[in-house]
C-alpha cells in the first residue's frame, strides 16, 4: 500500500499558518475521499481539513494546539491498493503531495512557500529573494550551516537593522532550534524596550567576502544609532501592571490573541489618517422606511442599511480606483476585482471579516442578499476560509453600538477602511429657492481612516466625500 502525505492548504493570499483545533478522525481510522481529517482555525476563520484520497490514517503529526505552516504535512495517509496506480488523480487533489522538510535546506523550501503567501509580497520580489539565496558565497553560507533563517525573517531582520551576529543570539523555539517570525518579533518588543542585551560589537572586516559583507558593520551602526534615538524617546521598559486581590486575570482567547496582533501590525505598517464628513440621509431613511416591509414579505429577509452603503461604496470606487489598492514595498498594486469586507461582531464580542466577491457586479437585492447571508453564517460559526479572503476594502458600522463615528484600523494589506456612525435627527439647513430654512433632519458621520503612504488627504478625502454624495442623492423613487 502507498503511504500518501497529507498538506495543509493554502487558505487565502494573507494566511500563513494555521491551528490545531482537534482531530476528527483518529489513528487506524479509515478515510473516505473529501472526508475532514481534522479541524483547524486561522486569524480568518475555523475550517476542516478535507483528504482528497481514500485510505487508513496511520500518522498524525502534529498535535491539539499546536501551529502548523501553510504547505507543511499534518497527516500520512495509507492510500488503498486501487490508489496505487492513480498517482495523477493525487497530483490533481486540491493539496499537493510533497515529503516534510527533515533538514534546513529542505525547510527553505517550506518557508519559501510560506513566504509566497504574504499579503503584498509580489512575484518580482520573491523571484529577485530567491535569486539572491542561490548567489550567496559558499563561505558566507557557512555562518548558517547551524542554523536556517526563512526569508520572512531575513526580511524583518533586514528592516529592524538587525545583523547577522544579533540574529544568531536570538533563541528559537522552532523546529531544532529554528528562529521563527514570532520569535523575532517578540524579541523586537523586548529590544526596543530596551531590556534586551546588546550583542558584541563584531570587528569591521578586511576586503575579502562580498559587498554586503563589507557593508555589513556600516549598516549595524546606522541601525544601532537609529535604535538609540527611539531608544531617548520611549521609556526604558514597559510599565509594571498592578494587580489586586479583588482583580479578575482574564487570558485571552485565540481570536482576540490573533486580532490584537492584526491590529497592532496595521498600526505599525501604516501611518493612518482619518477624515470625516457629515451626510444628510433623510430621504435614504424615508425610502427605507418605504420599501423595507414590502422587501421582507416577498423576499423573506430584512433589508438593512448595510448594502446601501456598500453600494454607494462601490461607485466610489469605480470613480477613484486609486483607494482600491495594496502596497508592496515600492509597488503599489491596483486591484481588479472591488471585493467589499464587511465587519461582523459575533456573539461572544470578537469580530470577523466576511468579503462580498464582486461587489460592483451586484445589484442591491443581490448586496442584500449577500450580506444577509454572511452575517448570518459568521455568527453562527458556519463561515468558509474563501468566505474572508481577497477583501480590497472594509466597511464597519459603529452606529449598530451607537457611536455617531469613529477611527477604524485599516484591514491590512487593504489601504483603507470606512466607519459609518449612528444616524440621529438633528436640526440642519435646508437650502430652498425660497431661502434657507431649519427643519428636522436624518444625519450621520462617515469617517474613512487611510494608509498616508499612498492614499494622500485629497484622495482620502474626495473620496469618503464622493460616498456621502450618493448618499444624499437618493432617488425617493427607487424600486428593488
Amino acid at each position: 500500500m502507498a503511504k500518501y502525505q497529507l498538506l495543509l492548504p493554502k487558505m487565502g493570499e494573507s494566511v500563513a499558518e494555521a491551528t490545531v483545533i482537534k482531530w476528527t478522525k483518529s489513528l487506524g481510522d479509515y478515510i473516505e475521499i473529501d472526508e475532514a481529517v481534522m479541524e483547524i482555525a486561522t486569524d480568518k476563520v475555523d475550517s476542516e481539513v478535507p483528504s482528497p484520497v481514500a485510505g487508513k490514517l496511520v500518522e498524525q503529526l502534529y498535535k491539539e494546539d499546536d501551529v502548523v505552516q501553510v504547505g507543511a504535512a499534518i497527516a500520512v495517509i495509507e492510500t488503498d491498493p486501487g490508489n496505487e496506480e492513480e498517482p495523477t488523480s493525487a497530483q490533481q487533489a486540491p493539496v499537493a503531495v510533497t515529503p516534510p522538510p527533515s533538514t534546513p535546506q529542505e525547510a527553505k523550501a517550506e518557508d519559501d512557500s510560506v513566504v509566497s503567501d504574504i499579503p503584498g509580497l509580489s512575484q518580482l520580489e520573491r523571484n529577485k529573494s530567491n535569486a539572491a539565496e542561490a548567489e550567496v558565497p559558499k563561505a558566507s553560507a557557512g555562518k548558517f550551516e547551524n542554523r536556517f533563517y526563512s526569508p520572512l525573517v531575513k526580511s524583518i531582520a533586514l528592516q529592524e537593522g538587525i545583523n547577522t551576529a544579533e540574529l544568531d543570539s536570538i533563541p528559537g523555539t522552532g523546529a531544532e532550534g529554528r528562529l521563527t517570525k514570532d520569535d523575532l518579533l517578540k524579541y523586537l518588543e523586548h529590544r526596543t524596550a530596551g531590556s534586551s542585551p546588546k550583542p558584541a560589537a563584531q570587528p569591521k572586516p578586511v576586503e575579502q567576502g562580498t559587498p554586503a559583507q563589507i557593508q555589513e558593520p556600516e549598516q549595524a551602526k546606522a541601525a544601532t544609532n537609529q535604535q538609540a534615538a527611539v531608544e531617548g524617546a520611549k521609556p526604558a521598559s514597559k510599565p509594571a501592571v498592578s494587580v489586586s486581590g479583588g482583580d479578575e486575570i482574564i487570558e485571552m482567547d485565540r481570536m482576540r490573541k490573533l486580532i490584537a496582533d492584526h491590529m497592532v501590525y496595521s498600526k505599525h505598517t501604516s501611518p493612518h489618517v482619518t477624515s470625516f464628513v457629515e451626510v444628510d440621509v433623510t430621504e435614504l431613511v424615508e425610502w427605507r422606511d418605504k420599501v423595507k416591509g414590502p422587501f421582507e414579505k416577498r423576499e423573506g429577509q430584512k433589508l438593512t442599511l448595510t448594502p446601501i452603503f456598500i453600494e454607494a461604496v462601490v461607485k466610489a470606487i469605480i470613480d477613484m480606483p486609486m483607494i482600491n489598492i495594496s502596497v508592496s514595498g515600492t509597488q503599489i498594486i491596483k486591484k481588479k476585482n472591488i471585493n467589499i469586507s464587511m465587519a461582523t461582531a459575533l456573539p461572544n464580542g470578537n469580530l470577523i471579516v466576511p468579503v462580498i466577491k464582486r461587489a460592483d457586479e451586484l445589484s442591491l437585492l443581490g448586496l442584500a442578499k449577500s450580506v444577509n447571508d454572511l452575517a448570518n453564517r459568521a455568527r453562527i460559526g458556519k463561515l468558509l476560509p474563501d468566505d474572508v479572503k481577497d477583501g480590497t476594502f472594509t466597511i464597519t458600522n459603529v452606529g449598530t453600538f451607537g457611536n455617531v463615528m469613529g477611527t477604524p484600523i485599516i484591514n491590512q494589506p487593504q489601504v483603507a477602511i470606512l466607519a459609518v456612525g449612528a444616524i440621529k435627527k438633528k436640526p440642519a439647513v435646508i437650502e430652498t429657492p425660497q431661502g434657507d430654512a431649519i427643519g428636522i433632519r436624518h444625519m450621520m458621520f462617515l469617517s474613512l481612516s487611510y494608509d498616508h503612504r499612498v492614499v494622500d488627504g485629497m484622495l482620502g478625502g474626495r473620496f469618503v466625500r464622493k460616498v456621502g454624495d450618493y448618499l444624499e442623492k437618493w432617488d425617493i423613487n427607487r424600486t428593488i
